[in-house]
């Protein structure tokens, strides 16, 4: 496996942010960070063309952040493909991924290197270190919660267990440490994801034939508007859901294909479930139809292409590849 350095104390950080149009969410998770007790080497904030003063904002109060303004929102997939790429570019071992509405807790990021160090194992650390994502109110929130990792072998098993973690096959964008040597080789997430489905394609094509844990002696508190997974009522976003679903399950390399088929029909109970709930279910049917048919007639946009047009240059060996 490629690693950066084993030891979490001497491995460089770089936290990227990606941020639109919530400029109070973020000044809190951006004190977040400068109030770790292991803070990271470097930040990067992106900002997705806000028209809130978001920048103006990181400028005044956070002077020391490498800010990184775009020119028109390419979404959360997008956002984070600009800010790895400029986090990478600059030179990095470890990269922290968080949402512009996600507070890490004093100790997070120092809890996430030490659960590397400890579950590191005769092929190195592991490519991935997530955190244990709460809500407001502490319960664990499902919208972020990573999943477990099928037949786990019992080697692997035991190296997470004796680190106090557990091993996962895919992550949210909300907190998770990713070693920026694996995402050179296996690139950066499909910027034309535009939003959802993104971090689950990274992570996934990330760890295929690699270790990931769950440190839940990291935490962090994502503040989203209310309390609930991802088969809450989405509306006219739906389409993302549709559309990405497809381009993952038929071109990601992050699946073997007896994965296709097992997270594939988890996605179909997730829908019926996600049109069971919903207030309109009309709006949901031409989403769903909207992303069906992009979904089959069109592909990605190469990722590098699209974060050219925002001014933002991605090396060749950056960009996601099958195995």
């Amino acid at each position: 496996m490629t690693g950066g350095p084993a030891g979490g104390t001497a491995a460089s950080v770089t936290a990227v942010v990606v941020t639109y149009n919530r400029r109070s969410l973020l000044e809190e998770a951006l004190a977040a960070l400068a109030g770790q007790s292991r803070p990271p080497d470097r930040v990067v904030v992106v900002d997705n063309a806000s028209s809130d003063g978001s920048a103006d904002v990181v400028a005044r109060g956070f002077p020391d952040t490498d800010l990184l303004v775009l020119p028109r929102n390419i979404g959360g997939a997008g956002g984070f493909g600009a800010g790895m790429a400029h986090a990478l570019e600059a030179g990095t071992d470890l990269l922290w991924l968080l949402d512009d509405d996600t507070v890490p807790e004093p100790d997070a990021l120092g809890e996430l290197l030490a659960a590397r160090d400890r579950a590191t194992g005769p092929d190195g650390p592991p490519a991935l270190v997530a955190s244990r994502v709460v809500w407001t109110d502490g319960r664990d929130h499902p919208m972020n919660t990573p999943r477990a990792k099928p037949r786990t072998p019992p080697a692997e098993r035991e190296i997470a267990r004796a680190a106090g973690c557990v091993p996962v096959r895919s992550a949210s964008f909300v907190s998770v440490l990713v070693d920026a040597a694996s995402v050179r080789e296996r690139g950066l997430p499909v910027a034309d994801y535009f939003l959802w489905n993104d971090d689950f394609e990274f992570t996934t094509r990330l760890l295929r034939g690699r270790r990931g844990v769950l440190c839940p002696r990291s935490v962090v508190v994502h503040k989203t508007k209310e309390f609930g997974g991802a088969d809450a009522d989405p509306g006219d976003r739906f389409f993302y859901e549709v559309r990405n679903k497809i381009w993952l399950f038929s071109g990601s390399p992050g699946l073997a294909p007896p994965e296709r088929v097992l997270y594939a029909g988890s996605t179909l109970r997730r829908w019926t479930r996600t049109f069971a709930g919903s207030r309109d279910r009309a709006v949901l049917r031409r989403a769903m139809l909207r992303g069906l048919r992009d979904g089959l007639l069109t592909r990605p946009k190469p990722t590098a292409d699209l974060l050219r047009e925002v001014g933002v240059e991605v090396p060749s060996d950056d960009e996601p590849r099958p195995r």
